[in-house]
């Protein structure tokens, strides 16, 4: 058994909280809701250390330069240009789309503080890309973390957005008072070229 999945074994096994979920996808996206607190990347770390799953994050351009490049790249960092709004999903797919298996994990409520709108950008990223969509969560009601079944994107914003909401509706996050409840400024105008919406996520500072 490799260090990782020790660690994540032994945590769940004195953790308050339970693990649930299924096979994923060899390459896909994970989104994660709801995002409130710390606490969520790391309950979302040990599940896919303990699943040996690889995975790649989003982080700013800038930490991925100089000396720390190597490293951000080698434990799974995608360069983000998020001063560029055109083109960027574009970036992420291209950089992705050599990749045979991982997971792409991103936060799309993009802050751990309620918002009134999810970023849209993995919805794009999804549309462009073909890749499936696995709901992952984390439900303070019932103590328990993981993630349900990988969905396909349609190209029907609202119609994927509703399914999406159906999943999460009865869940709460770690601190419930920071719930973004899932919708996009693009289910009312999705024409909006460069709108800052199609931000992918919340890459690491």
């Amino acid at each position: 058994m490799g260090i990782k999945r020790l660690i994540s074994r032994t945590y769940q096994k004195f953790s308050k909280w339970t693990f649930e979920g299924g096979p994923l996808p060899d390459k896909g996206i994970i989104i994660g809701a709801y995002h409130t607190s710390y606490w969520d990347g790391w309950f979302m770390l040990m599940a896919l250390w303990d699943k040996g799953v690889p995975f790649k994050f989003l982080v700013k351009d800038s930490l991925a330069k100089g000396v720390t490049g190597p490293i951000i790249r080698a434990v799974g960092g995608v360069a983000v240009d998020r001063s560029r709004t055109s083109g960027m999903v574009d970036g992420i797919v291209a950089q992705l789309k050599e990749l045979d298996e991982f997971q792409l994990v991103i936060a799309p409520e993009g802050t751990r503080k309620k918002k009134d709108y999810w970023k849209s950008g993995f919805w794009h990223i999804a549309n462009q890309s073909g890749m499936p969509v696995t709901l992952a969560y984390i439900d303070s009601t019932r103590k328990v973390y993981g993630w349900r079944e990988a969905i396909e994107i349609s190209g029907d914003m609202k119609a994927d957005m509703d399914y999406i909401r159906d999943v999460y509706k009865d869940m709460s996050g770690f601190n419930p008072a920071g719930n973004t409840w899932p919708r996009l400024r693009g289910e009312q105008d999705e024409s909006l070229p460069g709108h800052p919406e199609q931000d992918p996520g919340t890459p690491l500072n």
